[in-house]
């Protein structure tokens, strides 16, 4: 597996399925292209609400908006503005039949990358039907010049071609990553009242915080 090498890289564009998946999937990347003055976007496609359908305590307005606050909170704390955050707002879990409307926004975000830029952007080969979706609108949205680099969140072990081929060494910012992670309580059993709810386990969770940030580069 070879580094991912960062230097020269001024501008990149994070794109996420889901409000945590620009931190599980990219927080080491993030914080290493903002310690070296990189401006880096995020864009969020779906907005989150069916982690928990059935919560009363927490109706789809208020479980939106607070995923909303969770991603700006992660993200502000290794240099991110919210200016530089972009909440689709697309249902969640029916992202494949809203490409259309996601892909015009991606595209335009693509394409003021420019020459030079990074875009980091789910594996198509990740075991979410959402991520998926996402994979196949951003694939689609192009900017001469532009790298391209996957993240596999949920990996489909079977799916030998989606080994990763560089990596992010994250060091002492393994701990910042899983502390990030534990701070969006929405996904970490926050939320009590709805018996079916999303909840990060221990298991996925020391997943997501491995030494290593994996990535694969993906043709032009």
């Amino acid at each position: 597996m070879t580094p991912l090498r960062l230097d020269g890289i001024g501008d990149a564009l994070i794109i996420a399925p889901h409000p945590d998946d620009e931190t599980i999937g990219a927080y080491g990347l993030i914080r290493s292209l903002k310690t070296q003055g990189a401006r880096v976007r995020i864009i969020v496609v779906a907005d989150g609400a069916a982690s928990h359908p059935d919560s009363a305590r927490w109706p789809r307005p208020r479980l939106v908006a607070e995923r909303r606050r969770e991603t700006r909170r992660a993200m502000r704390q290794i240099g991110v503005p919210a200016g530089d955050i972009r909440f689709l707002g697309l249902p969640d879990g029916q992202l494949a039949a809203h490409r259309a409307s996601g892909f015009r926004a991606v595209a335009r975000a693509v394409k003021a990358l420019g020459g030079g830029g990074l875009l980091v952007l789910p594996h198509a080969f990740d075991a979410h039907p959402d991520h998926q979706a996402v994979a196949q609108l951003a694939a689609r949205a192009s900017s001469p010049g532009t790298r391209r680099m996957a993240y596999l969140v949920w990996p489909d072990r079977a799916r030998v071609s989606a080994r990763p081929t560089h990596g992010v060494p994250l060091g002492a910012a393994r701990l910042a990553k899983r502390a990030a992670i534990r701070r969006y309580r929405t996904q970490m059993g926050g939320i009590t009242d709805d018996p079916n709810g999303f909840s990060i386990s221990r298991q996925e969770l020391a997943g997501f915080t491995r030494p290593i940030e994996l990535f694969s580069e993906l043709g032009p």
